[in-house]
């Protein structure tokens, strides 16, 4: 099975084209948990949601060939959502003395040079903006992996990749 067309439709008539929906996607849907740093426990957590997404979405999945550009964004989506919540977790160890938090003023730095970044990122096109959140989130993807997930020419992703990160230093410097 080639296409993934051919291996949604043998899902569709058998759990056969599921193993083989898994293996060719495997490694891009473990990336994008890695990337977020996130507990070994918490990335299978990601890895497990985002196949039963998939598997509950199947049938609406208008456009088989963006297969790997929808499991990298459900992904990130469920990556974000496991920050999100651990980042409302508080832990408390008795035996160990508290971490030193960030002053306010690091604080209020971190969070202007975040929201800067964002703002500049919003206005660049779309193409520009799903290309560098897949190098942020997956950088250990190859430039095929990520020609395939976006639907680019192999030999303009470096290019598109060095234009955008340009644009992308310009508006966050005109933010400044």
């Amino acid at each position: 099975m080639d296409s993934n067309t051919e291996v949604l439709v043998a899902w569709r008539s058998g759990l056969s084209g599921w193993d083989a929906l898994v293996d060719r996607y495997s490694r891009l849907v473990w990336s994008v948990p890695r990337s977020f740093r996130l507990s070994q426990t918490d990335a299978a957590d990601v890895y497990q949601c985002t196949w039963l997404c998939l598997a509950e979405h199947l049938t609406r999945l208008r456009e088989p060939d963006h297969l790997a550009t929808w499991l990298v964004r459900t992904a990130t989506r469920q990556s974000i959502a496991v920050l999100r919540t651990r980042g409302r977790e508080v832990s408390y160890d008795l035996w160990e003395p508290e971490s030193v938090l960030p002053s306010p003023d690091e604080v209020v730095i971190t969070h202007d040079r975040r929201r800067r970044l964002w703002s500049a990122l919003m206005t660049l096109n779309e193409r520009c903006q799903r290309l560098l959140r897949i190098a942020a989130h997956s950088p250990e993807l190859s430039y095929a992996q990520v020609a395939d997930a976006l639907g680019m020419n192999l030999g303009s992703v470096g290019s598109t990749r060095s234009r955008c990160l340009a644009d992308l230093r310009r508006k966050v410097g005109d933010l400044r």
